[in-house]
């Protein structure tokens, strides 16, 4: 599982970048947002990665921010809604527009988007709306914020091991809650999985 890349923009387009790994070229597909917010070919740049695999290919999709990435994987989850389209909605609105717009129940701003129709608005409405809530900038779901710190970080490294996303926050926010909110993001990973190994 690839978790992040960090290395040279060799190449940057609307919906692709291709970075430079240490001499190995990954190619990566970015939303709009992501692709607009690039620093210049030719520097360095960190993305966060989500690894799409399936038994005809592996893909890797790329983002500049924690949240969108969080946003992307939710989005995912949505009966009809596959990596690529997922990234087509988050091409053509903000992630915090979506977000917002899903936590009002506004089919009808998410239909506007291009690539959702109405069916699939009220269906990202419908799976989405006690999963998603807007708190200081940040989206949330599962009742926990997906921003940076190590409550994030940690959810993150325990669903690279194979943990499903709801399990690893749960017992993100279970250790949080039993100790220390400021444990480093090691400590809170090692707690962890030992309430998933119970």
């Amino acid at each position: 599982m690839i978790y992040f890349l960090n290395g040279i923009i060799a190449e940057k387009q609307p919906n692709l970048a291709i970075i430079d790994v240490n001499g190995v070229g990954y190619a990566v597909g970015i939303s709009s947002q992501t692709f607009a917010a690039l620093p210049p070919t030719g520097t360095n740049v960190f993305l966060y990665t989500y690894h799409h695999i399936t038994e005809s290919e592996q893909r890797l999709f790329g983002f500049l921010d924690r949240n969108e990435k969080a946003l992307f994987e939710l989005l995912i989850t949505v009966k009809g809604v596959g990596p690529k389209l997922a990234l087509t909605i988050l091409s053509g609105m903000p992630a915090g527009e979506i977000i917002g717009s899903i936590s009002r129940q506004d089919a009808a701003m998410l239909a506007r988007t291009p690539g959702i129709g109405k069916k699939t608005a009220e269906r990202m409405v419908l799976e989405l709306r006690d999963k998603v809530s807007v708190s200081g900038g940040t989206v949330a779901a599962g009742g926990s914020a997906l921003s940076t710190g190590s409550a994030a970080e940690a959810a993150s490294a325990l669903e690279s091991l194979g943990f499903k996303r709801n399990d690893a926050e749960n017992a993100v926010s279970k250790v949080l809650k039993d100790n220390d909110a400021t444990l480093e993001t090691g400590e809170v990973v090692r707690k962890a999985l030992q309430l998933l190994y119970k």
